[in-house]
């Protein structure tokens, strides 16, 4: 382990932060499923409705949310020095940029441009690492904006037994700080036994006919969420032992909203209690990938239930098999702020 007093900790900072949500609620028990299990499943997950607009593409999300994001920190699109977008996980035409294409409709042109991805939810977590080594590497690069639209690959939203997913934009504008939210350290880990336990058989069916398939739900449901406990105990005891804390300096933790029995696992594998916000924006808004932790956070923030000096850490895994913990702590409010879910995100 890292002796944590030999530690300098790279500058990152949210400056600003926003999300677009699409006005149409649709209720989840309206959702199509194949079966009965299925339909028990999914009710008894906790999530009540999704946000969707089916006229609107992942870049169309992020687009809405960066302009959101750049609007609060008060600079255009050409002050941006990188564009980092976690990918799609369906794209909309293949050997096209989609990345390139928001940094065109944006008006980016001197960002240096790229995806990063590969692990679901958890590629929140490769955004942050390559903001925080570009801005750590040159010291000409001042704003980095990760993005990243969140749009199901599968019609029917419904991922078995999983979750049910949403649609929604995220833009996080990096700099060096200081910012609402300071990110003071990251871990991340995978095992690659699991790459292809989710996936969706495309080619030659038509779009409707995609699904997100388990290939082995006892693999998942057991064996999966065995190593999960085990990960999670040992990344928040590296996490916390490299920064020279104790969970008594933990203010409070995040997690992605997947279900509320996931929930109720995380809770009880590390003997903690996650922050109410996460189930309350599970129930309203499902499932949003590498958008639901920092959600969640600044949910929480824009409600005063964490005070400047707060240290929070946000929970990610993915069944690619991907965990990551993110270690924040809470600045004073300044220039930028957030807009989330109830302050123009629609």
């Amino acid at each position: 382990m890292t002796d944590h007093r030999t530690r300098t900790p790279v500058p990152l900072a949210v400056r600003s932060a926003a999300w677009y949500l699409p006005e149409r609620e649709v209720p989840v028990d309206e959702l199509a499923v194949r079966d009965e299990t299925e339909r028990t499943t999914r009710a008894a997950m906790g999530i009540e409705t999704v946000r969707a607009d089916e006229q609107l593409g992942a870049v169309d999300l992020c687009e809405r949310a960066a302009r959101t994001a750049l609007d609060g920190a008060g600079i255009g699109a050409d002050a941006l020095d990188a564009l980092v977008m976690v990918e799609s996980r369906a794209p909309e035409t293949l050997l096209s940029s989609e990345v390139t294409r928001l940094q065109d409709t944006l008006g980016a042109s001197r960002a240096t441009s790229f995806t990063v991805g590969g692990l679901g939810c958890v590629s929140v977590t490769p955004a942050l690492l390559a903001a925080r080594g570009l801005l750590a590497a040159d010291p000409d690069v001042r704003y980095v904006l990760a993005v990243h639209g969140s749009k199901p690959a599968a019609a029917t939203r419904y991922r078995h037994p999983v979750t049910v997913n949403g649609d929604g934009g995220q833009a996080l504008l990096l700099d060096r700080g200081p910012g609402r939210v300071r990110v003071l350290d990251l871990l991340q880990r995978t095992d690659g036994r699991y790459w292809d336990l989710f996936h969706v058989a495309y080619r030659d069916l038509p779009t409707e006919q995609w699904r997100e398939e388990c290939t082995d739900a006892g693999t998942y449901s057991f064996r999966l969420a065995l190593e999960t406990r085990s990960r999670f105990a040992a990344l928040l005891e590296e996490l916390l032992g490299r920064n020279g804390l104790g969970r008594a300096d933990i203010s409070g933790y995040v997690s992605h909203n997947l279900s509320a029995g996931s929930f109720t696992f995380t809770e009880e594998s590390l003997d903690i209690a996650l922050h109410p916000v996460c189930r309350e924006n599970l129930r309203r808004y499902g499932h949003l990938g590498p958008n639901d932790v920092f959600l969640n956070l600044y949910t929480a923030l824009e409600r005063g239930e964490f005070a400047p000096g707060d240290r929070v850490v946000l929970l990610n895994a993915s069944p690619v098999a991907a965990w990551s913990l993110v270690l924040v702590e809470v600045g004073p409010e300044g220039p930028g702020g957030s807009r989330g879910p109830g302050e123009g995100a629609r």
